[in-house]
């Protein structure tokens, strides 16, 4: 089971949190991970903040600095500890706003990284001398196709196959009709054209519309 960063933070979750962040001293940093090492619980926790921070790595590109410059910087920010332990400041705020930042910024990080939800696109086919209705509802997020079927059933040995018509003008098979809804997954924008023919039972034979094509409608935004 993964540990997850929560609101009423633990003292390991403080402790987690400030080894990602990089805000322990030389021996504190050097005893965390030791103990990530060896212990499962704590390192799925590390692991839960290192999730959920990482899209801040996203936002920099690498940079190199030479050797010597690494080496004077690294003694500057990481000095021979104190002879005397310190209490972190981090681990006295830890319940209350300090650590409230830290969660509200993982959750503002969070929210950036989830790219947003595509268009939605929809069109209705309609066969007046059939009482068919074909409802064709497209998420581009999950490139998901939903069709909803209303009226006759095709008939004995047949069924209906729904197209989809781009630039090409070249019909493509989305697949056949059956029952009053279905899902399948596919490419679509707007502005393309689909068409239901009635076909032979599992759909044409040729790759292309045999039968009579019993309704068409572009696929446009809802």
């Amino acid at each position: 089971m993964s540990a997850q960063p929560s609101d009423t933070p633990t003292p390991d979750d403080v402790l987690a949190a400030e080894y990602v962040l990089g805000l322990l001293d030389g021996d504190d940093w050097q005893a965390a991970k030791a103990r990530a090492a060896v212990d499962s619980t704590f390192a799925a926790r590390v692991q839960a903040w290192e999730t959920r921070l990482s899209p801040l790595n996203d936002m920099y590109e690498d940079a190199h600095a030479p050797a010597h410059i690494m080496t004077r910087t690294e003694a500057q920010l990481f000095p021979a500890p104190p002879p005397t332990p310190r209490r972190s400041w981090f681990l006295g705020l830890a319940s209350g706003t300090a650590f409230a930042a830290i969660l509200m910024l993982a959750l503002m990080i969070w929210d950036i990284s989830t790219p947003p939800a595509g268009p939605m696109l929809q069109a209705e086919l309609v066969a007046a001398d059939r009482d068919l209705v074909v409802q064709a509802r497209f998420d581009s997020a999950d490139a998901q196709l939903t069709i909803t079927l209303r009226g006759q059933d095709a008939g004995r040995g047949l069924d209906y196959e729904l197209w989809v018509i781009d630039d090409s003008e070249i019909p493509r098979s989305l697949g056949v009709v059956r029952g009053p809804e279905l899902a399948v997954g596919a490419e679509l924008v707007a502005g393309q054209v689909l068409a239901v023919s009635l076909e032979p039972a599992g759909g044409s034979p040729t790759g292309l519309p045999t039968g009579a094509v019993l309704a068409v409608a572009e696929l446009g935004d809802s």
